[in-house]
């Protein structure tokens, strides 16, 4: 007589059902991310994964939360601006193609020398990262970013890409774009902002809840310079 165990088959057909089905919700919200992206390329989110995160984390805190959110054209936002946020976020932005090799080499090389000092995510990775997925940090999230970072770059473009990232990007408590940062650290619009105040501005995008465009003078000289090195 066998003693080799057996398989109840009505497991083996619970957990085919269940994969098959988590498949195709998998497939289905994939499907549905990049169909928002696509129309994205005409209509300008009204709210981010971010955004959402936020509210959700102040309401858990009981804590007050006010949001500022514009959504305005690329051309009213300054060139010094829009080339402060590429020259601090992601200088090979018109190069690349959603992923920028060189600089995830760097950071491998950091990585492995336990000696990282920088990141590799593009302004399109940011993007999707913002639209989608929120702060936190996961392989699956990471997975999932990647698979749609092609589609953002080829669905919107380059211009698309940088209008929708700088009018829904995190810079500061509560404060998203850069017409709400300008208004609310330099008091005036977008399309006014100067070499020195982006540079300050693009500065605090690392880390938008702690830092202050008026302490970033260390950051904000290496900016400006980058910026002088392409010419802007």
């Amino acid at each position: 007589m066998s003693n080799k165990p057996t398989t109840n088959p009505h497991r083996r057909s619970f957990l085919r059902s269940f994969i098959r089905w988590l498949v195709i919700g998998v497939v289905l919200l994939w499907s549905l991310a990049a169909l928002i992206l696509v129309a994205a390329r005409w209509i300008d989110p009204p709210t981010t994964a971010v955004h959402i995160e936020r509210r959700v984390q102040a309401w858990i805190r009981h804590a007050p939360y006010s949001e500022r959110y514009k959504f305005i054209p690329l051309g009213q936002i300054s060139a010094d601006l829009q080339h402060a946020v590429i020259a601090a976020e992601d200088a090979r932005f018109y190069q690349h193609h959603g992923f920028d090799w060189h600089e995830i080499q760097i950071a491998a090389e950091g990585d492995l020398q336990g000696d990282r000092t920088r990141g590799a995510s593009t302004i399109t990775e940011q993007l999707v990262k913002n639209l989608f997925f929120g702060t936190g940090r996961s392989i699956f999230r990471k997975g999932a970013e990647v698979t749609l970072v092609p589609v953002a770059e080829f669905v919107l473009g380059k211009r698309r890409i940088l209008e929708i990232y700088l009018n829904v990007v995190e810079w500061g408590p509560g404060i998203y774009g850069a017409e709400s940062a300008s208004r609310y650290y330099d008091e005036t619009a977008a399309r006014n902002i100067g070499r020195e105040q982006a540079a300050r501005l693009a500065a605090i995008l690392p880390a938008p809840l702690t830092r202050r465009p008026e302490r970033m003078n260390s950051y904000s000289a290496i900016i400006l310079g980058r910026m002088g090195q392409r010419g802007w």
